[in-house]
């Protein structure tokens, strides 16, 4: 389960993006690329993350077909959706606002027109016994893989206690492997998601989560990216879409429907609602006045735009790309703003 991973760390370098204001700069398009546009469905590239998961409510209750729209989601394991995206072969993808600009370094423009959640507990740090908090890190052996999201959550912890990566022996292991790696007794500790991060916590005795997600709020977005042409012929339809994203975030939170909602996102994944709820509580959905503040400039991790400038300095560092993507010519607040 969870979405997690990155494209490839060899990645072309960063391409020149236009815009140095507060928003993407996209083209108007005629009148008849409207028309032509609609006839087709949007297709949007969705994978196993509950705030994208979060969809499938939509798409059960009839919600889209609504709402006037002409929508195909389509299943993928998530760096599928990247590459399938990156190939023009998606109009959307549901990625992080992270990855995103991985995609854009390697040429594909995608702008984020909206963000689904950020996680809020999904994405922890674990530690063996003895280890009780991010200070006692220092000196110690940490397992994670290199370039993903909880390298970027290690990062930003380790920074906060003002602990530098020389101060800590960084092991870098697949994902799924980091049970068996935490098990093992040259690892101390691991940076790693949910479902995994469970498993590795029933294979170490005494071990704990020291540090969430829940921890840093907005570090990791989750966002709706539409390639550029397609937004610019049919923004109406990508207006709509996001005023259905709000009556699902609503569904999903109001506990009268709260449970059924759960049963369809747990259906959708094959796993059991109750452990879904963990799942769940570990995302943090945007419904549009949520989406209202995020999407307004600012530095800090409560706008889209401070957390993706953090995750664009943490992906130059860490050599994914090589040069600083334009963060502002990839967000597209407009839309968001001109709903009510």
């Amino acid at each position: 389960m969870m979405k997690k991973a990155v494209l490839s760390m060899s990645v072309v370098a960063g391409i020149l993006l236009s815009g140095c204001d507060n928003t993407a700069k996209v083209p108007e398009a005629e009148k008849k690329s409207e028309t032509t546009a609609t006839s087709q469905p949007m297709t949007i590239g969705y994978s196993d993350w509950p705030g994208f998961v979060a969809w499938q409510v939509a798409i059960e209750k009839g919600w889209l077909k609504e709402a006037g729209l002409n929508v195909e989601f389509k299943w993928f394991d998530y760096s599928a959706s990247l590459s399938a995206f990156a190939a023009n072969q998606l109009d959307a993808v549901l990625v992080t606002n992270g990855d995103n600009l991985v995609t854009a370094s390697g040429g594909t423009k995608g702008i984020m027109i909206m963000a689904t959640d950020y996680s809020a507990g999904n994405d922890v740090i674990i530690a063996k016994e003895g280890i009780n908090s991010i200070a006692d890190l220092k000196g110690k052996s940490i397992a994670t893989e290199k370039g993903l999201v909880d390298h970027l959550l290690l990062s930003t912890a380790l920074d906060d206690a003002k602990i530098s990566l020389s101060d800590v022996k960084l092991v870098n292991s697949m994902t799924n492997e980091l049970p068996q790696v935490f098990a093992s007794n040259s690892v101390d500790a691991i940076a790693v998601w949910q479902p995994v991060a469970n498993q590795a916590l029933k294979s170490v005795a005494g071990s704990k989560i020291i540090y969430t997600s829940k921890d840093k709020p907005g570090l990791i977005y989750d966002t709706l990216t539409v390639n550029m042409s397609h937004l610019a012929a049919n923004k109406e339809q990508w207006s709509k879409l996001i005023q259905v994203w709000d009556k699902t975030v609503k569904y999903i939170n109001d506990p009268a429907t709260h449970a059924d909602a759960v049963k369809i996102m747990s259906n959708r994944v094959g796993v059991d609602p109750q452990q879904y709820e963990q799942f769940i509580g570990g995302t943090h959905l945007l419904d549009l006045a949520a989406n209202k503040k995020v999407f307004t400039k600012g530095s800090g991790f409560d706008s889209i735009y401070g957390s993706t400038y953090h995750v664009n300095k943490f992906n130059v560092s860490n050599g994914i790309y090589k040069t600083e993507m334009d963060v502002n010519g990839l967000i597209y607040p407009a839309l968001i703003e001109g709903l009510k």
